[in-house]
């Protein structure tokens, strides 16, 4: 069975002919109304020798005749010919409504790019529930955000090498320069290069079942016998995360059962814990509260948003600055269970080593190079 494939035309007005349009149906229909493929082309306003290539090439890729090629007869369609019309006619006619829906929905969509007030801003960023109800409300405001989510390395990454305007990641208030936060991401993010931007503060904590019934505390906890853990990525911010609070702990990670058992989300994870595959994941208290389940608070992190420096003045990242910094978006945020805008100090542009402290630099000694 032949393949469909769909395409649409940019055009300042839309044709008479409201239907989606296809050339070698153009091409039939020209024929059969003309009784010729001279007239067909002259109908058609194209030359014989390109409506007569046209046929010949659509009949080797459906390896089927159109026209009856009998020189000095008048052209006629083949009984494969006129079947096509009857196919094509008939869908038309029943996706008519639909058509017509889609051809809105997408003049709609591209009304984005013609409209000098809208922005369109691409962040990568790891997955967040307030990024997601951003997205919400800048919206109405006619700033869009492609979001992608993904592990905040790859997003910080996904940055550096210009495929997103900006991108997103958490860490704890003030990582210490020999932590594991700092070890990943210190070669990723430079001062000079790369502006911070205030977003959220947000509670990470271990998700669990109804009524705790392993009584976790804590991540000391998650090495007890029976208990299934559930984690994420390599790279994910909240792996960076488990990683620190079971060094801080001294707990290994070879002592957790399930540690190498992975979800792409905050949301998968407590979905998995909520079907009974796990017992307990690191997660936000959002994705808990979401699938019914109990939350232990572990810390409070600062979720960042970075750009480089050269994209701050630019228009959409300023759409966003002024969405971060209006009071609609801080009764957003202070809505989440979770999330707490009065300190996070959002849509403010930020010291990288102040939030990060993780360069140092010697001033060199007098006298020497």
């Amino acid at each position: 069975m032949h393949k469909v494939e769909l395409s649409y035309l940019l055009s300042p007005e839309r044709s008479k002919d409201t239907l989606i349009r296809n050339p070698l149906m153009d091409v039939l229909h020209a024929v059969r109304e003309q009784g010729s493929i001279a007239k067909a082309a002259r109908e058609m306003d194209l030359s014989y020798r390109h409506v007569w290539g046209a046929l010949k090439k659509w009949e080797q890729t459906l390896e089927r005749p159109l026209i009856v090629w009998d020189k000095g007869q008048r052209a006629q369609l083949t009984e494969f010919g006129e079947k096509l019309l009857w196919a094509e006619r008939q869908a038309q006619a029943r996706l008519a409504p639909q058509i017509e829906a889609l051809r809105g929905d997408i003049e709609r969509a591209f009304s984005t790019a013609f409209d000098d007030e809208a922005h369109v801003l691409t962040l990568y960023a790891s997955h967040d529930a307030a990024l997601s109800a951003l997205r919400e409300q800048a919206a109405t405001r006619r700033l869009h955000l492609d979001i992608r989510f993904m592990g905040s390395v790859d997003a910080i990454a996904a940055l550096n090498a210009g495929r997103c305007m900006m991108a997103g990641f958490h860490t704890l208030a003030q990582p210490g320069s020999k932590s594991i936060a700092a070890q990943t991401y210190r070669n990723l993010l430079k001062p000079g290069l790369h502006k911070l931007i205030g977003f959220a503060h947000r509670q990470q904590g271990l998700m669990v079942a109804k009524n705790n019934p392993f009584n976790i505390k804590g991540v000391t906890d998650l090495a007890q016998p029976g208990l299934r853990y559930v984690n994420r990525a390599a790279g994910t911010g909240t792996r960076v995360l488990l990683d620190e609070l079971l060094a801080q702990a001294g707990v290994a990670a070879s002592g957790i059962n399930g540690y190498d058992t992975q979800e792409p989300s905050h949301g998968a994870v407590a979905q998995a814990i909520a079907s009974g595959a796990a017992d307990a994941g690191l997660g936000i208290e959002a994705a808990a509260r979401d699938k019914g389940l109990d939350f232990v608070p572990l810390v409070l992190e600062r979720y960042h948003l970075v750009c480089l420096k050269s994209a701050l003045p630019e228009a959409p990242v300023q759409a966003l600055i002024a969405e971060l910094q209006s009071h609609h978006w801080s009764i957003v945020l202070d809505s989440l269970p979770g999330y707490s805008g009065a300190s996070a100090q959002s849509g403010e542009v930020l010291s990288l080593r102040a939030m990060l402290p993780w360069w140092n630099y010697r001033k060199a000694k007098v006298g020497k190079a």
